[in-house]
């Protein structure tokens, strides 16, 4: 039995092996931007209108992969309330008490985080980051909110309305796009602005931030129904 399992190890180790070398033995070292690439970085700032280009291709060229990664992170968070879900429908936290040092730190801490998170998003256009960024800290601060006041129930209502409200005013803009501008999520519907300016880049601000609410409604979600399950289980 042992040689068998060291001869399959053996077989796996060695494959892997030999798809590393013809990778390694393959390899195209690219030098110049392929058209799609050389297209983006030609025409992106005037078609764009957007200082950081990266982040903006997300929301204007790739905007339906863009869409696509929003609903599977909203599949997610449905699929995990579900599997989640107890029998009577209700769960509860934890009865204990929050330190005083806690409760005053997150006094302190939530909305600075907050203003950080909503910063980054609000700015993707301008400098690094994006909705995903900003929404992922804007849940960071969910967390603590949950440290902090663990003793008492939190509902899911706002969550839900704001994560429902971003995500079809985000669809709504992209159907904008298609009507009065080029397609999905075309960015002039608006004017482009002044070029570096926080209101340029016609709707890529306002897209980054409904997509940073949404993600972070999403994922404060996600980190809800996990600690109300523990709470279920505690008692």
């Amino acid at each position: 039995m042992k040689i068998l399992r060291s001869s399959a190890l053996l077989i796996v180790v060695g494959f892997m092996a030999w798809m590393m070398f013809n990778l390694y033995v393959t390899y195209d070292s690219r030098t110049e931007l392929n058209d799609v690439a050389a297209y983006y970085a030609e025409e992106g700032l005037s078609e764009v209108g957007a200082a950081n280009l990266v982040t903006s291709i997300v929301v204007t060229y790739r905007g339906l992969d863009t869409l696509g990664e929003v609903t599977i992170l909203f599949l997610t968070a449905a699929i995990i309330g579900l599997l989640l879900k107890t029998e009577k429908g209700t769960r509860t936290t934890p009865v204990r008490e929050s330190s005083e040092f806690l409760m005053t730190g997150a006094r302190i801490l939530i909305p600075v985080i907050t203003m950080i998170g909503v910063y980054i998003f609000i700015n993707g256009h301008l400098s690094p980051g994006g909705g995903f960024q900003g929404g992922a800290i804007l849940a960071s601060t969910f967390i603590l909110l949950l440290m902090s006041i663990s003793n008492k129930k939190i509902g899911h209502r706002l969550l839900d309305y704001t994560e429902a409200i971003s995500g079809l005013s985000f669809i709504l803009i992209g159907v904008l796009g298609i009507i009065l501008a080029a397609g999905f999520l075309d960015n002039k519907i608006f004017s482009l602005g002044t070029f570096g300016t926080l209101l340029s880049a016609g709707t890529i601000p306002i897209i980054y931030s409904l997509v940073g609410l949404k993600v972070g409604a999403e994922l404060s979600n996600i980190i809800l129904e996990f600690n109300q399950i523990q709470g279920d289980e505690d008692h």
